[in-house]
């Protein structure tokens, strides 16, 4: 074993949670490791429907971001596959979760690209908010079992990765693709366009 690999075990059986753990940390904690990703969609829907222009062009980066990031992420799965935790048999897991890579986390991966795709992308308030909460999504699924710290880390380095590829990718093409999508969308959503609901 490594010793960064003992350091990462190490970390990990210091931070996940115990048996007698009271009921509402792991019920807090379950609420931050699985459910708080719901709201990353609605806020990029928030940008798109409300937003203007420019913020709907940052939210169609942060989208292929993250895609791009969680493609890499299947990449390194399948090449290094590390287990989970649970998988090794050490701490404790509080939820239920299929044994498959845990490097890296797809949950810290889709937090830390719309983050640092927001925060590049001029809108810094937006994407501090995201990157601060990433951390108590990472702290969570580490707490309840089901991740190592590097497999966060690892993530954020993913995410970063992606960012600077798509960054002159978008540079090039991303207004042509933000025109396409706003024909699509003014297309489609007509209806509650005209009747004020949502922004052209």
């Amino acid at each position: 074993m490594t010793h960064l690999e003992t350091l990462n075990q190490s970390l990990f059986l210091t931070l996940n949670g115990a048996p007698d753990s009271p009921w509402w940390r792991i019920a807090a904690a379950t609420v931050l490791a699985d459910d708080l990703i719901l709201l990353i969609p609605l806020l990029l829907l928030g940008l798109w429907f409300w937003g203007n222009d420019a913020r709907r062009n940052v939210a169609l980066k942060a989208c292929l971001v993250a895609l791009l990031a969680l493609g890499f992420n299947q990449l390194i799965g399948l090449i290094w596959p590390h287990p989970r935790p649970f998988a090794l048999g050490l701490g404790h897991a509080f939820i239920p979760h299929a044994a498959d890579s845990s490097f890296p986390s797809d949950h810290m991966t889709v937090f830390a690209s719309i983050g640092i795709a927001l925060f590049l992308g001029r809108e810094k308030p937006l994407g501090t908010l995201v990157l601060l909460t990433s951390l108590a999504v990472a702290w969570a699924r580490i707490y309840l079992g089901v991740h190592f710290p590097l497999d966060m880390l690892g993530a954020v380095a993913v995410s970063g990765i992606s960012q600077a590829v798509v960054t002159p990718f978008w540079a090039w093409a991303g207004d042509q693709i933000t025109r396409l999508a706003l024909r699509l969308y003014r297309t489609l959503f007509a209806w509650p366009i005209a009747t004020g609901w949502i922004r052209r």
